[in-house]
């Protein structure tokens, strides 16, 4: 009987859940499985930090809707995972996380690099493990990989101790891996149903409001449908922009404050009722609002505010049932007085920021270069946006299109992942033009992550707004302690990294810069913008935390 190490029956165990890529840096007790991956064709990309390893793994499972991978050595590397892996969990996203750690016959010992590396990532994932015994490794990742990704996404960490990598057993005693058949969807009783389509029959302003489970559903054309059957307007959170169209005629992506406030109905659909949308609770909502939730996570219905009707099941058969019990029942649509009410304030709102839209200003007003790159990204294009002012006046003008063309630090306001975020977007859509919208001081966290890029050949073209400090400065001679950053010539670190690298210093000049960064991207080279932007420009937003306790909207809208 032929005899296998624990590093080649994890390799194998990823390999059979599908796994194509890996985000890592090699390093010990980690390097055997790695070289078995790739003998085994999944692609490595080796990162420069393993905060960006995460991230990009984050990314490549918010495009392909599959459950991204990483992996870092011992000790420090696997630790350095644990900001990319707090953001997935916020973020309720499918991410496996490999970490090698010291043996265990020498625990307690003071082996080298020997912590609790398991008790650390355990609050921040959906599931924690270690694998003790090689003979268990393929039945472990399977189990990793359907825990991540079934009912609420989430992270889930395997510990990997160096002398189980190691340990070489006979093929017999391995166990194998359960498999799947057919799976029916968790669907809502008939009778929740009804009684949801009669609350929306009964509304004068009802409102859909759908998030990413939508897009872990894989259910864009049933949300769709059940749009265009019912005439009811959506709105849909950041994290699932581009499920349906931003351009669809009852989208309210330029009346979305009006739209929460004046909604007597509001069904919502595989989304959180968290801080992004103000917890669903006055004032960011009417307090005669009627709620309706759906989620495939019964803990989430009735959480932070009363509801209506709460229904458990998954976001493509809740909206299956609902649009056929809604047929012939339910019709609002473009002419009734709601959307049209809607439509005059989002058009309102449009007049209101057309003159930054078009600011000819030196330096470049942050809003005209949203406007630059929302007219130059293609309808099937995959923006990453990472920053403070620019991402939340990004939020305002530019729309995403498809399902997973949206990526950005979600709930826990994570700032750093725009690089890593453009880079594992490329990696899962190769055929896609990727654009990252980055501030300066975001920038900085991972920029060495451009060196990746080069070696790794994932051209994105990434857009700075460069305003020379973490957020808006003050103006009036105020000084914020630790705001200014200075004026960083971004676009000379990149070309000393082997990327295209060009500094733009008006409004004027911005669409032939990207016009030219462009060719370089379609070569194979990454390339990067460095945009001088107004430094007291700041998004008009409501704020996304109130740190003293009062109720709060969301910069996030």
């Amino acid at each position: 009987m032929a005899q296998v190490d624990g590093s080649q029956l994890m390799a194998e165990g990823l390999k059979a859940e599908g796994v194509d890529t890996i985000f890592y840096i090699m390093g010990g007790p980690n390097i055997l499985l790695s070289m078995h991956a790739e003998r085994l064709g999944i692609r490595l990309i080796d990162v420069r930090h393993e905060q960006a390893a995460a991230m990009m793994a984050h990314a490549y499972s918010r495009v392909t809707g599959k459950v991204g991978v990483c992996m870092g050595a011992g000790g420090p590397g696997a630790a350095n995972l644990l900001t990319g892996i707090s953001n997935a969990f916020l973020d309720a996203c499918p991410v496996l996380a490999l970490g090698g750690s010291s043996a265990v016959h020498f625990y307690d010992l003071g082996d080298f690099q020997e912590f609790d590396q398991l008790a650390v990532f355990k609050p921040i994932c959906k599931w924690s493990a270690r694998i003790y015994e090689a003979h268990r490794a393929r039945e472990y990742v399977h189990m990793g990989m359907l825990r991540a990704r079934q009912g609420k996404p989430g992270p889930v960490y395997f510990d990997m101790p160096g002398n189980m990598l190691v340990e070489r057993i006979d093929e017999k005693r391995v166990w194998p891996s359960p498999t799947i058949g057919a799976k029916s969807l968790p669907v809502a009783d008939s009778q929740s149903i009804e009684k949801a389509v009669d609350i929306l029959k009964g509304a004068k302003k009802p409102l859909l409001i759908t998030g990413s489970g939508v897009f872990w559903s894989d259910a864009g054309a049933e949300m769709q449908q059940f749009v265009e059957t019912t005439g009811i307007p959506f709105f849909t959170t950041p994290q699932g922009r581009g499920i349906v169209a931003d351009d669809h005629p009852l989208s309210l992506l330029g009346a979305r404050s009006y739209a929460l406030r004046e909604a007597d109905v509001v069904l919502v659909v595989g989304t959180r009722l968290n801080f992004i949308i103000g917890y669903g609770r006055p004032p960011r909502f009417s307090p005669e609002a009627k709620f309706i939730q759906v989620d495939v996570d019964s803990e989430e219905i009735g959480r932070t505010r009363s509801i209506e009707l709460g229904i458990v099941g998954d976001a493509k058969a809740v909206f299956r049932q609902l649009t056929e019990v809604a047929k012939g029942r339910v019709s609002f649509g473009e002419n009734s007085a709601w959307v049209q009410q809607r439509g005059a304030k989002d058009r309102e709102n449009r007049e209101k920021m057309s003159p930054l839209l078009n600011s000819n200003q030196t330096p470049v007003h942050p809003m005209r270069l949203c406007k630059e790159v929302r007219d130059f990204i293609p309808r099937n294009g995959i923006l990453a946006v990472d920053g403070h002012e620019i991402m939340n006046m990004s939020r305002q003008v530019i729309p995403s299109f498809t399902p997973g063309s949206r990526l950005n630090p979600g709930p826990n306001g994570c700032m750093g992942v725009g690089l890593p975020f453009g880079l594992g977007a490329k990696a899962a859509a190769p055929d896609r033009p990727v654009v990252v919208l980055h501030g300066d001081g975001s920038l900085g966290l991972n920029m060495m992550e451009l060196d990746t890029a080069v070696r790794r050949q994932l051209p994105v073209l990434v857009v700075v707004s460069n305003n020379g400090g973490w957020t808006a400065s003050p103006g009036n001679n105020m000084h914020v302690p630790g705001r200014d950053l200075g004026n960083v010539r971004y676009d000379q670190i990149a070309q000393s990294m082997g990327a295209y690298g060009e500094l733009v210093e008006g409004p004027q000049a911005v669409r032939p810069a990207m016009e030219r960064a462009w060719k370089e991207v379609e070569n194979g080279r990454p390339a990067l913008l460095n945009v001088i932007t107004e430094p007291t420009a700041r998004a008009q937003t409501v704020p996304f935390a109130s740190y003293g306790g009062e109720s709060a909207g969301t910069s996030l809208m």
